[in-house]
């Protein structure tokens, strides 16, 4: 099963009152130079004056190779610079959103309402950079809102933690308290934030031990071999150098963080995309200073 999509294209909703069209304008696709400074000197969120496209929800931003990728309540968009994203692919409710090592783009959610996809999605993967989706396995079984590729593998929770060595044959596993985020290492390690605080697995699950952090995580994410950066529940980011065992935390909060990606992007600077309610933000000072992207 395989759905497919023609040129890059711009979400239009229609005939919508001026009431609605308030509610969804947490993100919208604006044209260039509506962006306005805001009080830190920050580009504001983009605005759209004709009310034309809006996006009701931000799941996460993933940066692939030139591209940054934003996951939305209403597909998969690319930012094209100046605040806009053009829509990539068919448009579905991506609640979990990950880039596998070997390019391939996984996604679990929710379908639209004219799609022949099951509800909930499961796991559908594209290899073509998201302009056509395949349906890979537990279709109508799983909404994977935390998802990790683990190399050719996934591992995955709904109301429960499964791996899948295959993204196709799945195995249940256990883990001490159910995790809101989960990053898979380049070494295999995946971390998972928990009320109990973020603990580590080096056997694909089947083992959990905790990470001593200076504060409770609430997403976290790898940008290299040995580099984790995390948003704690004050809304302060950190970085951790040598895979957990210390931290650098960054100098101010900077908001209500919900997902987060991170990328080296040199020996020492490291580019950090923030989902901060319904926009994107990019810094690479641990948050000192941000730009909103979307």
């Amino acid at each position: 099963m395989t759905l497919s999509t023609g040129l890059p294209r711009r979400l239009v909703l229609t005939g919508l009152p001026a009431a609605a069209l308030a509610v969804l304008s947490g993100c919208t696709i604006a044209p260039p130079g509506s962006e306005q400074p805001d009080q830190q000197g920050n580009p504001a969120a983009p605005t759209n004056p004709r009310g034309d496209v809006a996006i009701t929800h931000i799941h996460r931003a993933v940066r692939d190779r030139d591209t940054i990728l934003v996951a939305t309540h209403q597909g998969l968009f690319r930012f094209a610079g100046a605040g806009q994203l053009v829509a990539v692919g068919p448009p579905f409710d991506l609640m979990g959103f990950a880039i596998a090592p070997d390019g391939t783009y996984l996604a679990s959610g929710h379908p639209a309402p004219d799609s022949d996809l099951p509800q909930p999605i499961g796991l559908i993967q594209s290899t073509d950079r998201g302009h056509t989706w395949t349906l890979r396995s537990r279709g109508g079984q799983s909404d994977f809102h935390a998802l990790t590729a683990l190399g050719p593998g996934v591992m995955a929770f709904d109301d429960a933690l499964h791996f899948s060595p295959d993204r196709v044959d799945w195995q249940d596993r256990q883990i001490p308290a159910p995790p809101r985020d989960l990053a898979a290492g380049p070494d295999g390690t995946v971390l998972a934030t928990t009320e109990r605080g973020l603990l580590a697995s080096a056997d694909r699950g089947l083992t959990w031990q905790t990470v001593s952090t200076p504060q409770l995580l609430v997403t976290v994410a790898w940008a290299g071999p040995r580099t984790i950066v995390g948003a704690s529940t004050t809304g302060a980011l950190m970085v951790s150098r040598d895979a957990g065992a210390t931290w650098k935390v960054g100098p101010r909060s900077v908001g209500d963080v919900s997902a987060i990606t991170a990328t080296l992007l040199g020996a020492e600077q490291i580019e950090i995309l923030l989902v901060v309610g319904t926009q994107v933000w990019r810094t690479n000072d641990l948050g000192a200073q941000t730009q909103i992207l979307v």
